[in-house]
């Protein structure tokens, strides 16, 4: 009975050490708190900035706990490690509502393409040309490709106007990096949105 008893502690005790390393990996992500600092040693920040000096982690977090906030290790490699009096869920919110801030400033800018012909007509222009302002509008930089063929490689003067045109079309919403350039057989201007446009 002794021995069936003692197995079942052990038993217990195994699911146990099962179940904080199966946890590790999510604690660890994140920074101790409280209980789950266990260092003989700690360099203590109070809630206000102020240096606290070296003390025991119980000290430390009875002295937290007297002030209903949390002991938090904010400098584990440090020697001591340094931990830092704090609201711990409120930390968290604001840590979570900065990231939130940051992935709305580091908005992706997209290269849209609109292509044109020597020949296009002013109907025709004018339609791509609002496409591009939309697209500027929106904040995307469009690429503008006006494409040669054959004997129109003869006239190249027609194409640049068509291009200059263009620009002179949207330049209230956006402005070209450079001059309109050849690339292989197409002439290849970039426009980039105006910080102004909404």
């Amino acid at each position: 009975m002794i021995l069936t008893t003692y197995s079942g502690w052990i038993f217990i005790r195994f699911l146990f050490y099962i179940i904080i390393i199966w946890r590790c990996p999510t604690i660890s992500k994140e920074l101790s708190i409280n209980d789950q600092i266990r260092d003989k040693e700690l360099r203590i920040i109070s809630e206000t900035g102020e240096q606290l000096g070296i003390m025991s982690a119980r000290e430390a977090q009875i002295l937290a706990n007297g002030k209903n906030l949390d002991l938090v290790k904010i400098s584990p490699n440090a020697k001591p490690p340094v931990c830092k009096i704090m609201d711990y869920g409120k930390y968290k919110y604001e840590q979570a509502r900065k990231e939130k801030e940051a992935k709305k400033k580091q908005k992706t800018i997209a290269v849209k393409e609109i292509r044109l012909r020597p020949g296009i007509e002013s109907n025709d222009l004018n339609t791509k040309a609002n496409n591009a302002i939309k697209f500027l509008k929106k904040g995307d930089k469009v690429k503008v490709e006006l494409r040669f063929r054959g004997r129109e490689l003869g006239h190249k003067d027609i194409g640049k106007e068509v291009m200059l045109k263009f620009i002179e079309i949207v330049k209230e919403f956006g402005e070209p990096v450079k001059a309109p350039a050849f690339e292989g057989n197409n002439m290849v201007v970039i426009i980039d949105p105006k910080k102004t446009n909404k």
